[in-house]
């Protein structure tokens, strides 16, 4: 295992806040920078660890960029940071956790520190961390009466349900040394909703 600093690739077309995105995370980190969706793809190996990915860029966008990533086969942690109001149509993209623009420095530095926590996680966690991150997005975008008559929505629910009930049986597998109250901590805010709807 590299004893170098995690590697983060930041992908936006807008220059100047690409450089300022770079400039919060390299006292931590090592960064790569991409002006575009092409040039990440160009950017692309097994040394990234965490993808910054704006959504809308004129060559590529962020959703086909991410594709090609998948495709690629990269094991890379993925948050979109991008002015795109999310929609339903997030439940089947591939990443795992999104922030909307304007997005402050200590957001976007807990947001890389997370994602990189969770990869310290096994494939059941990991999931269950993407997909509680898209409910909860999905939560705090639209409202209650929308959420229950939308498919996609309810189908997620019950898949993050489902990882749910397995979660402590997962947990045995994490190593002690791993810190799991933060990784609860960090799902917390995801499950909220789920908690109030239950005492309804």
């Amino acid at each position: 295992m590299s004893a170098d600093p995690p590697l983060v690739l930041v992908v936006e077309d807008e220059r100047d806040l690409a450089d300022l995105y770079a400039t919060w995370l390299r006292d931590e980190y090592r960064v790569r920078v991409a002006y575009g969706g092409r040039e990440a793809v160009d950017e692309l190996d097994d040394e990234v660890d965490i993808a910054l990915l704006d959504r809308r860029m004129p060559d590529l966008s962020g959703d086909e960029t991410l594709e090609a990533i998948r495709e690629r086969g990269v094991d890379c942690r993925v948050a979109m940071v991008t002015a795109v109001e999310p929609d339903f149509d997030v439940v089947e993209m591939g990443f795992d956790d999104y922030l909307v623009k304007p997005v402050a420095r200590d957001a976007l530095e807990d947001t890389v520190e997370n994602l990189l926590l969770r990869n310290t996680y096994d494939e059941g966690i990991q999931e269950l961390f993407a997909l509680a991150s898209k409910k909860a997005l999905l939560e705090s975008e639209k409202d209650p009466a929308t959420l229950d008559t939308n498919e996609e929505y309810q189908e997620l629910s019950e898949r993050v349900a489902e990882l749910r009930a397995d979660l402590d049986e997962t947990l045995a597998t994490v190593d002690e040394d791993h810190e799991i109250d933060v990784m609860y901590r960090d799902l917390g805010d995801a499950f909220a909703f789920d908690d109030e709807s239950d005492t309804e």
